[in-house]
């Protein structure tokens, strides 16, 4: 069982009258980064590479934030991770950069679940001569099965652009699975990890992806962005920057204009939270690893009892359809729940709730493709709520007696 008194205290957002359950579109901040973002404009707040202390001391906090941050995501460098203001912003380089190497008549693969982040700066590539594809999510099981991406597979294919979790279904695409199919077929893989990683443990090695990417402001942090890009695959990549700076500056080849150094050491307090929130439910974790991992087993298991209890009540009413997996296991979905009902549109729902004081949103989340897949245009979107582990059985319970007070 989660220790919620603990977990709540470190949110300052959290100590007010109001419920949040629009966390995929933003998860509250810590305090310990928000601590760590005013630390360093007090007392770092200086350019880097100069020879005065100050800045000395700025380079290296920032450099062991970097290592910290490889190390999470069990990164085999540091030089493999590449901060940007935005997943959307950071998707938008690697495409550019990437697609400089491409020829016309080859083969790009995207999803019609993912948000557009990880489409649209692939189907921009069309004006180049790149053909794009679209692995298309079963209406039936709504989810994308690997026998339909195989059916795109070719030997012209370069690289298949995937969801981890959907921001609307909720579901956990098996990536390791996918990774392997991809690669199989001598293409690479970029995954959009934004919907899952607030929820469990990224192992980039483990997935074997070539390119990963979240935003820290959905897993309690700052509006920023990380992607890890496998070395060797850096390495092949063209500069973004400056013409002094060339391919062998990994990862400032794709970092124009620099990244922003407070928010990125900030990042370092998400860090210590989960390292703190194994420690807590799992007294035998010693290492970093071991805390980690303790955490987002919680994290997860709070996340399952959460999800039960709405998805429970939504199935109990034949007006409403569950956009997604209907069950809570927190193997195959995240508890983003998304549901439309017969009579009302999802916006009318949602301006009913607004009153009481809880955030949820309605809409199609950028993942238009999958809106317009599902026929659900007319409804104006889904309903979504987004659940985190810091939300509580009562606060689901409040939303609940509102639905039953509408419906």
């Amino acid at each position: 069982m989660i220790d919620l008194e603990y977990v709540r205290n470190q949110f300052p957002a959290l100590q007010k009258d109001f419920v949040f359950m629009d966390n995929a579109g933003g998860s509250q901040a810590l305090g310990k980064v928000i601590e760590r973002i005013s630390g360093y404009l007090v007392h770092h707040n200086v350019q880097l590479g100069a020879s005065y202390k100050v800045s000395a001391e700025a380079g290296q906090k920032l450099r062991y934030t970097m290592n910290r941050i490889a190390e999470f995501l069990n990164a085999s460098r540091p030089e493999e991770v590449v901060i940007g203001s935005s997943t959307t912003m950071l998707l938008k380089l690697l495409s550019l950069s990437i697609s400089s190497q491409w020829q016309a008549g080859e083969e790009v693969i995207v999803t019609n679940t993912d948000h557009e982040a990880n489409v649209s700066p692939w189907t921009a590539l069309q004006e180049r001569g790149i053909i794009v594809k679209t692995w298309e999510v079963n209406k039936e099981t709504l989810e994308l099965e690997i026998a339909d991406l195989q059916k795109l597979l070719s030997p012209k294919t370069r690289l298949v652009a995937v969801t981890h979790a959907s921001n609307v279904l909720g579901s956990i695409n098996p990536i390791k699975e996918i990774a392997k199919t991809v690669h199989d077929a001598g293409a690479l893989i970029c995954v959009d990890g934004v919907a899952y990683a607030p929820h469990r443990q990224i192992d980039v090695q483990n997935l074997d992806a070539d390119f990963y990417t979240f935003s820290w402001y959905k897993t309690y942090g700052p509006h920023l962005a990380v992607m890890y890009g496998r070395f060797e695959e850096l390495q092949k990549l063209d500069s973004l920057n400056h013409y002094f700076i060339g391919k062998a500056d990994i990862p400032y080849k794709l970092q124009p204009g620099n990244f922003n150094f407070e928010l990125t050491y900030s990042t370092l307090g998400i860090l210590e939270y989960y390292e703190e929130l194994g420690t807590v439910h799992d007294h035998e974790a010693k290492n970093f690893t071991s805390k980690i991992q303790a955490a987002f087993k919680v994290m997860a298991w709070q996340e399952e009892k959460l999800a039960e209890l709405l998805l429970s009540y939504l199935r109990s009413v034949p007006e409403i359809t569950i956009i997604g997996i209907t069950e809570s296991d927190r193997h195959r979905r995240v508890p983003t729940i998304s549901f439309v009902h017969e009579n009302f549109r999802s916006d009318e729902i949602v301006e009913k709730v607004d009153p009481h004081r809880i955030g949820i949103r309605f809409g199609d989340f950028y993942a238009k493709k999958l809106i317009k897949a599902l026929k659900l245009e007319e409804k104006n979107g889904v309903v979504r709520v987004s659940l985190v582990h810091y939300n509580s059985e009562n606060e689901v319970k409040r939303l609940i007696r509102i639905f039953q007070s509408l419906f």
